[in-house]
């Protein structure tokens, strides 16, 4: 079973008697009804318990290798240049060619696309002329009756759908055949 999300933190400061008085309490009470925190409060005391009980060893050194390694990064970080922070930084990370080799594929991309959409020096741009061109208002021909037709004009303007439906219900269809039993017969028969 599992303890209660909201009393996780609360039932781990009561393991270690850094609760106050009141939320002792009150945790406490729900303790009782709440089998899921119990076996949880029991989990966090062992844990608890067995990190106040291991033995610390004060004799403990530390090898020359780091001794170096933190002479070297504090000296790199004093030495003041940003690219000379970089490259330390980049020596010290062990490259893994599973995030290099995409990293400059990436880079390769970037590079190409911004060679092919930047503008060109030598070629001049056309001068401008003293004529203009007049656009004609755009027409749309009417669209199929679809769903989808009136959902994508209703997003742009609901007035364009307005309109639209206005024409399409004022239009005359095009005539429809009626077909019926008798001339399905004449026409299936051989003659």
């Amino acid at each position: 079973m599992k303890p209660c999300s909201t009393h996780r933190k609360l039932i781990a400061w009561l393991a270690l008697d850094a609760l106050d008085a009141p939320k002792a309490k009150d945790l406490r009470a729900h303790l009782e009804t709440c089998e899921g925190c119990r076996r949880y409060l029991e989990e966090i005391t062992n844990v608890t318990a067995q990190l106040i009980a291991a033995e610390t060893k004060p004799d403990i050194q530390a090898s020359e290798a780091f001794h170096q390694r933190v002479v070297r990064r504090f000296r790199a970080e004093e030495a003041g240049s940003f690219l000379e922070i970089a490259v330390a930084r980049l020596r010290a990370w062990p490259l893994n060619w599973r995030v290099v080799l995409p990293l400059i594929g990436a880079t390769a991309v970037v590079i190409a696309a911004g060679s092919l959409f930047r503008p060109r020096l030598g070629v001049p741009s056309p001068a401008p002329t003293g004529v203009q061109a007049v656009l004609a208002p755009k027409t749309e021909p009417d669209l199929p009756p679809t769903i989808s037709n009136y959902q994508r004009i209703a997003n742009r303007s609901l007035e364009e759908l307005d309109e639209l439906l206005t024409r399409q219900g004022n239009r005359n269809p095009p005539p429809t055949p009626f077909y019926t039993a008798s001339t399905r017969t004449r026409a299936n028969s051989p003659e």
